[in-house]
């Protein structure tokens, strides 16, 4: 950092470094931009950091974030009730959102189980989900988590304790994107592909 820096530019480039995909030198650049495009930038900015951090809460029902709770989508009557998508943070709830082919809740789990990063069952919501998949409106909880390790096990943990409910657990389908060319595809999607194949 240079000298000439105050402790104020220096405070912001820190926080921005702290941000998901900025490292300090995209944190440098951002807060410069930020800084000689103050009126455009950085007010309008501020002013939204400001409200967000004052009115976005967590919904008591799912875990997505919201300005009210219970959340506009478990407040919408016109969702379906009788499926629950289990996602493992907002940010997959709002892909999904994107997407615009589900119609039904959601439950936000809050991370994935991961012995290496000391993360166990009781650090994600799945209290809620088994207690919501125990309500007789509910037919079916789908499974959206990660093709990774963590997401495995979480959905096999997940899984295991839903198996008091009355309810089917299913979980995405896994293969060819759209658009894929197999050229160009690693052998662990090429073979669940495969696996989860279907009439055409």
């Amino acid at each position: 950092m240079a000298a000439s820096a105050g402790p104020e530019i220096e405070r912001l480039i820190a926080l921005l470094a702290k941000l998901p995909g900025l490292g300090p030198r995209s944190a440098r650049r951002a807060a410069l931009t930020l800084l000689k495009r103050r009126e455009q930038l950085l007010r309008p900015l501020a002013d939204a950091l400001a409200e967000a951090a004052a009115r976005v809460k967590t919904c008591a029902v799912c875990g997505s974030l919201d300005t009210r709770d219970p959340c506009a989508i478990c407040a919408d009557p016109t969702r379906e009730a009788a499926l629950i998508c289990v996602v493992e943070e907002v940010g997959a709830l709002w892909a999904m959102e994107r997407a615009g082919a589900y119609r039904g809740r959601y439950h936000v789990l809050g991370g994935l189980l991961s012995a290496l990063d000391g993360v166990g069952p009781e650090s994600l919501r799945v209290g809620g989900l088994v207690e919501r998949a125990h309500a007789p409106a509910v037919a079916e909880v789908i499974l959206a988590l990660p093709a990774t390790v963590d997401g495995q096990t979480t959905a096999h943990y997940v899984a295991d304790r839903l198996a008091g409910a009355d309810v089917t657990v299913t979980s995405l389908a896994r293969g060819v994107p759209v658009g894929g060319d197999l050229d160009w595809l690693d052998d662990g999607t090429i073979a669940q592909a495969l696996r989860a194949r279907r009439p055409a």
